[in-house]
């Protein structure tokens, strides 16, 4: 089947896409990217995507002249020409083309791509074993709350945890846990306090986190935002991690060492069905 992306305005077949050398993007990272997911066809809060979307453009002096009926429009234009089902959408700003320079130019127009990719949600036998996860130096710029596409020490981070046996690679901060390289991070002590860092300019606004905050909420489960450290972290009852991608996933040991009895735990396999009932609405 043909593969449809959009670049600045038009739907494209993927192997005819075009971007300048010149483009920002690829010469300082300087842009922005957002993910949404795609459930039996249908977006996952992406209001709150777009907000973040325009919060990340303005942190960076950028403005995007489309509205957002249009961006809207954009991601269900691709949905639909790529017969997407369950997946996500893929969404980039850059500053735009102009010449090299690191100072921003003052008339470039934004370059806009997006794509699709297909992801089996339901089939994640991740969700049944539970993941493996490892810790790696966090080695990103202060501004991890814009969700930049400077993504070189997240994609070291994952590529340690690969050649380690992991799924995920959680970053650590003097001694204590950020987020992962493409998650946030949660665990549950042993007392059943279900602890996660708060919101700041450590880490990412993770959205399927915000919502299951709030689903957690609904479950009337005691919640505690705070830093945590990787031995509190090993010591844990249970772990889990939450990301557009993989909504939530167990995680069953940290750096080899099993977290709980080494299986999914109660919490985040009640989690997992609970984001998923708030995704497929009957």
């Amino acid at each position: 089947m043909t593969r449809y992306v959009y670049v600045n305005g038009e739907f494209v077949e993927a192997e005819n896409a075009r971007i300048s050398i010149f483009d920002r993007g690829f010469l300082f990272a300087d842009g922005v990217y957002e993910v949404t997911a795609v459930l039996n066809g249908r977006m996952i809060d992406f209001a709150p995507h777009l907000q973040r979307l325009r919060s990340s453009l303005a942190k960076l002096d950028m403005t995007l002249e489309m509205d957002d009926a249009a961006i809207e429009d954009l991601h269900q234009g691709l949905i639909t020409r790529n017969r997407v089902e369950n997946g996500v959408v893929y969404i980039q700003v850059t500053r735009g083309v102009a010449e090299r320079d690191f100072a921003y130019p003052s008339d470039a127009e934004p370059t806009v791509i997006a794509f699709t990719q297909p992801r089996d949600y339901f089939g994640d036998r991740n969700a049944e074993t539970g993941v493996k996860v490892v810790t790696t130096p966090d080695l990103r710029w202060v501004r991890r709350d814009i969700k930049s596409i400077a993504l070189l020490p997240q994609a070291m981070g994952k590529q340690e945890a690969k050649k380690r046996g992991a799924y995920e690679a959680w970053m650590v901060e003097d001694g204590l846990v950020t987020e992962g390289t493409s998650s946030s991070a949660f665990i549950v002590t042993q007392e059943g306090v279900i602890v996660t860092r708060a919101l700041g300019r450590e880490i990412l606004p993770g959205l399927t986190r915000s919502r299951l905050l709030s689903l957690i909420e609904e479950e009337k489960l005691p919640v505690d935002q705070r830093p945590f450290s990787v031995e509190e972290a090993v010591a844990a009852r249970e772990a889990f991690l939450t990301s557009a991608s993989s909504f939530v996933l167990p995680v069953v040991s940290i750096n080899d060492y099993p977290v709980g009895d080494g299986e999914p735990g109660p919490i985040a396999r009640r989690l997992r069905a609970r984001y998923l009932d708030f995704a497929t609405p009957a």
